[in-house]
Order: structure tokens, then sequence, then C-alpha cells
């Protein structure tokens, strides 16, 4: 269906308005600010403001997680050994490397983030890219082509009279369109020039977390951790609440009046305690005899075990789902787990981080080609087959990564580059050693031709291609040539 530029703005944000109020309480979670789940409504109201929610906030960590392993360290074109020294340049000049953190983070916790490319008209040749937020962003895809169709970004900024403007930018296949709310309505801002670029395609780039057949949009990472973390906030919250009234010795009292219970005023005060589990008592013991007697009982406090117990199950339930080493719940045991164990029960871990960067790397290469086609007004071919450098998702100690890299090197398998890049070395670090080697070796060969040859001392001797060598059989009698002739 064909909808007018103020049609598709207004379709965008109502649909984005829809899915807002869910996007926030994901955000809640990852802040550790989400709402107390599952107590009982009169247990709150007795409670009142006396009481916090503890918050096990394992949402947060179930991002963070994946997130510190997802670092892009260039991008590489097809038959090309190194990483492109001119997109590098790009990425840097847009402060990439924390945008893309941000962009991953948030795509982890509320399901998907964004990138958007356009031109600065400050630097020409530095197409200007940033990471968006699923708050400010919404876009539709078509349904054919799966391609974004259109997106809209919304924000809000202070007017002349000091009340919030709204503002909103909408961007088409072939033109970028800037809008304002003027008395409720939706018109063109004219602080802002259309921009007419005939790209042909949306210059907005989905990072969607989890993208299915059906669910384009994406999939919270910590969906299935919700209802667990509620429940471990919730027994945590209980667990307070008993170490405050129960786990230490309570007493009740036999034989006392409300006469008795006074302030250090001389105020009479409730011979029942407001605040619950303080005390119990009652005016006459029974079993004091006909006149009654004073006595006060103490009661044995309470353990807080099966709360611990509780929370220690939910952990598991979460380690599970989520792929999580146990060692990052905080379990821990008596014999010390081996290096070789953490590895081990660190692998679903990296290969869903490597998942990520299997699917995001797609995206910031389709970024990338984006910055070309503006910068450069074409589109370049050579980029389609782009490929995205990504850091080891894996947590190897050195000596294991240099022992693993020399033997690959050493029987010919990959050259020194690959070597330095198993190592874990940056582009940028890799470049320099290469700068350096090859000094090194133009120095040494100026020292041969001057007759330095010292500077052999370090490489084989050349041996004389037409004499036999020692212990090699003669050409002529076939007999054993010995040593020193």
């Amino acid at each position: 269906m064909k909808r007018s530029e103020l049609e598709w703005l207004k379709h965008l944000i109502k649909c984005h308005d829809e899915e807002k109020r869910e996007l926030k309480l994901l955000d809640l979670y990852y802040e550790g600010a989400q709402p107390l789940s599952y107590m009982a409504p009169e247990l709150l109201a007795e409670l009142d403001e006396r009481v916090r929610q503890v918050v096990v906030n394992w949402p947060q960590l179930v991002a963070d997680s994946i997130e510190e392993r997802l670092d892009v360290e260039g991008f590489r074109f097809p038959g090309e050994a190194a990483a492109d020294a001119e997109l590098w340049r790009i990425w840097q000049a847009n402060n990439l490397d924390e945008q893309s953190q941000q962009g991953h983070l948030d795509a982890l916790v509320m399901k998907r983030s964004y990138v958007v490319v356009g031109a600065d008209e400050a630097a020409p040749l530095t197409p200007l890219i940033t990471v968006e937020s699923a708050l400010d962003m919404h876009v539709e895809r078509d349904p054919r082509t799966r391609r974004v169709a259109a997106a809209v970004k919304r924000w809000s900024e202070d007017g002349e009279t000091g009340r919030k403007v709204d503002h909103a930018t909408l961007y088409l296949p072939n033109a970028t369109v800037w809008f304002v709310k003027d008395s409720g309505e939706w018109v063109e801002d004219p602080e802002f020039e259309r921009d007419d670029h005939e790209l042909g395609e949306v210059p907005v780039v989905v990072l969607a977390n989890r993208g299915r057949l059906k669910c384009q949009g994406g999939v919270s990472e910590y969906k299935a951790v919700i209802p667990l973390s509620d429940a471990a906030c919730k027994i945590a919250t209980d667990m307070m609440v008993s170490a405050e009234y129960h786990a230490t010795p309570r007493r009740v009292a036999f034989g006392f009046g409300e006469e008795d219970f006074v302030d250090e005023s001389g105020r009479r005060v409730s011979a029942f305690s407001r605040i619950i589990g303080r005390m119990w008592a009652t005016e006459r013991h029974r079993g004091a005899g006909p006149d009654g007697g004073a006595d006060v009982v103490q009661f044995p406090e309470a353990s807080l075990g099966n709360f611990h117990d509780t929370i220690n199950q939910l952990a598991r339930l979460v380690a599970s789902l989520a792929g999580l080493p146990p060692h990052f719940l905080g379990y821990a045991t008596e014999n010390p787990t081996s290096a070789d164990a953490i590895r081990s029960s660190e692998s679903r871990l990296v290969k869903r981080a490597e998942r990520k960067q299997r699917a995001w790397g797609g995206a910031w290469e389709q970024v990338m080609r984006l910055a070309l086609r503006i910068r450069d007004g074409a589109w370049d071919d050579d980029a389609r087959s782009l490929e995205t450098l990504w850091r080891d998702a894996s947590t190897p100690t050195i000596a294991q990564k240099a022992d693993a890299a020399t033997k690959l090197f050493t029987a010919k398998i990959v050259p020194l580059r690959q070597t330095r890049e198993d190592m874990g070395y940056t582009q940028a670090q890799i470049e320099r050693m290469e700068q350096q080697d090859a000094e090194a070796a133009e120095d040494a060969l100026q020292r041969v031709l001057a007759g330095d040859l010292a500077a052999l001392e370090a490489g084989p001797k050349p041996q004389p291609p037409d004499e036999a060598r020692p212990d090699e059989p003669d050409p002529a009698s076939g007999e054993p040539v010995p040593v020193g002739g």
C-alpha cells in the first residue's frame, strides 16, 4: 500500500507508541528498577514503605556477559589480507568503538537498536553514522523483501517558551524529511531542508537480537530470565523481612495488662506491636493459677536456609537458560575448578557471542556499504563481500593462544599475519609489526650490501650449489664425502 510522507510518519509513530511501554519495562529490568512481583497486595499494604525490594539483577548479568565479548576490530575487502584503513578511519571518526558497544547492549536488552547513515556537511569525505535506541526509533519492513521500507526517529527539546517541542525524522528509500509538531499537527520543519538522496534504500540498519523469520524485530536476550529474576527478587525481599522479624529470638509475655505497656514518657502504647512479629502479649496466663501470673517466654530464631536454597535453585535455572558458567552466578565448591573446566563451562556463552558476531557482522557491513555509497555517490561492487573482523569471543590463556598459533605457523598451515590475528593483536598492532619487520629486513639487506657479513649470522649459511655437502654421496663415485673434505 502506497502512503504519503505524512501518512508514513503517523503510522510509524502509532506503531512505536504501542511498543514503547514494553521497551521501557525491559530497560527497567536492565537498570534494576523493575516493579516488585509475586508479593501479596495485603502484605505490601501492611509493610507500607518500610521494606524496599531486594533486586537480584540477573538480566543485567545476562546482557553484559554477551556484550563484553563483542568487539569489532575492522573490515576487510575480498582478496585482501589486511583490514581496510579507509573504512576503519570512517569507523573511528564516528566514535563507533563506543557507540557500537552501546548499540549491541541496547539490542540485547530491548530486542533491537538502529544505525543511521547520512552525509556530514562539515566533512564530505566522512559520512555521519549514529547508533540509536529503540526507545527513539521504529522501522517497518517490506513483507516481500524484508528490507526496511521506512523508519522514524523521534525526540523532544525545549522550545523558546520553555515548553517541550516534538521533532521527528522520516527516513524513506529516496528521501529524508524532518518534521516538527505545531499546534498538535505534524508539519515539515523549516529549519531543515529535506534530503532527496535517491539512494533507493532506507539509510537505516537494524541490529536485531535473535531475529526470526516471523519476528524480524528480534527478542530480548533475557526474556526467559525475567520470571526467574522476579521470583528471586521476591524471595530475597521475603528473606530480608524474615531477617528483620524472625531471624532474631522473639518473646511472648503472659500476665501483663495494657496498663503495663508505657513508653519512656509514661504514655500508654499498644500491647500488640504494629510491626509484625515483635511481641505477642496476653493479659492472663491460663496455666498460672486462678490469680494468673507474669511470665515471659522466648521463641527460638528462624533459619533462613530455605530462602538460600530457593535462590540457588533459581540461579541454576538462569545459568541453564542463559548459557552462563556456574562461577558467573557465584557457585563455589570445596575443590577449586581447573582452568580447563572453566573454559569448557564457557563454551555455550562463547557460541552465543559468535552467533551475535555473525548476525551483527552483516548489519555492520551494510552500514559501511551505505557509508561508501554516500561518500562516493555510487555503490561499490567489492563492498558486497565485505567481512567484519571481530575480536575472539573466547577467553583462552595467552600461553595457550601462543602455543596453538606457533604450531600452525611452524607447520606452514597459516601465514604470519593470520598467526598474529589468532594471537589477538589488533589490526593497528599487526600493521605496526609488519612495518617494523620490513624496516629490519631493509636494514639487514643494506648491511650485507655494505660488506657487513655479521648481518647474515641469524640466517642460514649459503651453500655452493655444485659441490657435494658432507655426508652426501659423491656424484661420480657414489661414496659419502667425509666431513672436512
